[in-house]
């Protein structure tokens, strides 16, 4: 009776066990789904950008110095005021230089009274043909003499050489300027230069008349174009110089502002973009994952160009296929996916 007792005993665990085995095999299979965002793949256009920085130079500019020896006596402009060609900026005391005019014109007067004197005589015993060719070289010397001081005099005018705004003033009335010394300092900026240096690769990637944008540190966006290309490559660093023309009517980019460039190489109509955080980059092979239902499907795809947060999909996706743009770093091809985008959160949240 014992032996039979303990067959039986053994029997129901026996039964007992087998009968747990597939609840913990059904539990161990269960698999959860990764949550993931999904996407719409866009068409439209996108461009190809070279960045780089520049340094904003005016294309016209003027040192105004003086001419003349003397005093400031006047001033009319100051830093910052927008001047015109021909206008008046300082007078420098010309009084020394007027006295020269005056002496230089009465010499003048002098040699040409008597020399017309001369000519009139009927008897030429009186005179001689050496004493008026002496006479006539001795007006042109008071003539150019006296030409020399009227300009001298016309110098202690100082006048506006260009259009522009002063950037510099370096005199004060009172000021004892010297011939040559620096007194003003006009650029215009109604116009500006941005110069650049690219990569020998780049040249076949230029023409002239390109389209360029640059940005202030500011944030200010501003329209620029290829003005002028170097035909010749620097041998020390293997670029090319590049000088940008960046119209400025409204005067807010001011000559000496560190800028972004962004040159614009091409551009293409009708191009497959993606959030560029999509793809994924593993040794330089990119992929994407696409929701297939609830199943996420990885590609290979070939990019093409990239602007902004965006990239260019050459080949490997459809316009219609539901790209996942948020999680996919968890993912692996044929895995279970739950879609969960910001609209279905809204809606369950209402």
């Amino acid at each position: 009776m014992d032996l039979y007792k303990k067959i039986i005993t053994l029997a129901c665990i026996s039964l007992l066990i087998s009968g747990c085995q597939p609840e913990q095999e059904a539990e161990e299979q269960q698999v959860y789904a990764i949550p993931v965002e999904t996407g719409q793949i866009k068409q439209g256009q996108i461009a190809s950008f070279y960045e780089t920085h520049a340094t904003l130079e005016a294309p016209q500019s003027a040192q105004v110095v003086s001419r003349i020896t003397g005093l400031i006596i006047d001033l009319k402009v100051e830093e910052g005021q927008q001047v015109t060609q021909g206008q008046l900026l300082a007078t420098i005391d010309a009084k020394r230089q007027q006295y020269d005019l005056d002496k230089a014109d009465a010499e003048v007067k002098i040699i040409k009274q008597e020399l017309d004197r001369l000519i009139k005589i009927k008897n030429k015993q009186f005179t001689s043909a050496e004493r008026i060719a002496k006479l006539e070289f001795n007006l042109k010397a008071a003539i150019a003499r006296r030409d020399l001081a009227a300009l001298q005099v016309k110098e202690s005018q100082i006048i506006a050489p260009i259009d522009g705004v002063i950037a510099s003033r370096y005199i004060h009335i009172g000021t004892m300027a010297k011939e040559f010394d620096p007194l003003f300092f006009i650029v215009n900026q109604q116009q500006l230069h941005g110069i650049i240096h690219l990569p020998e690769a780049e040249l076949g990637s230029i023409k002239l008349g390109q389209h360029a944008s640059i940005m202030t540190a500011a944030k200010q966006h501003h329209n620029a174009s290829v003005l002028r290309i170097s035909p010749v490559i620097d041998s020390q660093t293997g670029t090319f110089k590049t000088t940008l023309l960046i119209p400025n009517p409204n005067q807010q980019l001011k000559t000496g502002m560190f800028t972004q460039v962004k040159l614009q190489y091409d551009s293409r109509d009708n191009a497959m973009t993606i959030p560029y955080e999509a793809i994924i980059n593993q040794d330089n092979q990119y992929s994407v994952f696409i929701a297939d239902g609830d199943k996420a499907l990885q590609k290979t795809v070939q990019l093409g160009y990239k602007q902004d947060d965006m990239v260019e999909i050459i080949n490997g996706l459809e316009l219609n296929d539901n790209l996942i743009v948020k999680g996919q770093q968890n993912l692996k091809d044929d895995v279970l996916i739950e879609v969960i985008n910001r609209k279905n959160l809204a809606s369950a949240d209402q």
